[in-house]
């Protein structure tokens, strides 16, 4: 088991803050996002963690001393959204968690015991055009629709991918990319796209174990929470 943090973003909406640091190194009580993600993955016995840089990436060189993580750069991060981030990594997708580096964890929900590809999802208030999951009794999810309708569960930025949809994502990671269609898509887009042909279940949290930090408002919201 491996994890995928993806950390190329350019974070304008928290400026000045990532005028010289990167999203995923803002430090919440003193400690930056990404470093708690990359102790929360360890925790559970995952070491081999491949953060995507983009933004200021040498920032992060730190971190391959510090952790033993794995960096790997794109260079287009400023021309295309998080699918190309994606592309780059898509061979170490089977068995593997992928977390988004502007993601809080306020509680390590993480699991070492987990095998079905599963999105981490919180019902969550007061937000607006997120991505909100629909599933059945069996929590499997069959169809995902961006809204803004309170208490739905929504992609929290933290998912699991098994082997067989790991694989069967990289290949239509590969179709997306050749085809040269993929310049306002997100990663997501892809499994949006193929649900029928995965199994992905909706992996139960608390709205307070994570936290999307992409903007001045809600780091100071989460500030005055946790402190």
């Amino acid at each position: 088991m491996r994890a995928i943090l993806l950390a190329a973003g350019m974070g304008s909406r928290l400026r000045p803050l990532t005028l010289d640091t990167p999203k995923p190194l803002i430090k919440i009580n003193n400690e930056s996002m990404i470093e708690r993600q990359i102790k929360a993955l360890k925790d559970i016995g995952i070491n081999e963690i491949i953060v995507v840089t983009g933004y200021l990436k040498e920032k992060f060189d730190f971190l391959k001393d510090k952790y033993g993580v794995t960096l790997v750069h794109n260079d287009k991060y400023d021309k295309y959204n998080n699918i190309y981030t994606m592309y780059l990594v898509r061979e170490y997708l089977n068995n593997a968690y992928v977390i988004e580096g502007d993601i809080y964890l306020n509680r390590n929900f993480l699991r070492s015991d987990i095998n079905k590809s599963s999105y981490f999802s919180a019902p969550k208030k007061e937000y607006k055009d997120e991505w909100m999951l629909n599933f059945d009794c069996d929590n499997r999810v069959y169809d995902i629709e961006v809204g803004s309708e309170d208490g739905r569960y929504i992609m929290c930025g933290v998912s699991y991918w098994n082997t067989k949809d790991g694989i069967y994502i990289c290949n239509k990671l590969n179709e997306v990319i050749n085809g040269n269609k993929f310049n306002n898509l997100f990663w997501d887009n892809v499994v949006k796209d193929n649900l029928n042909s995965m199994d992905i279940r909706l992996e139960k949290i608390n709205s307070e174990d994570v936290y999307e930090i992409d903007s001045l408002e809600d780091l100071q919201k989460l500030t005055s929470k946790i402190s």
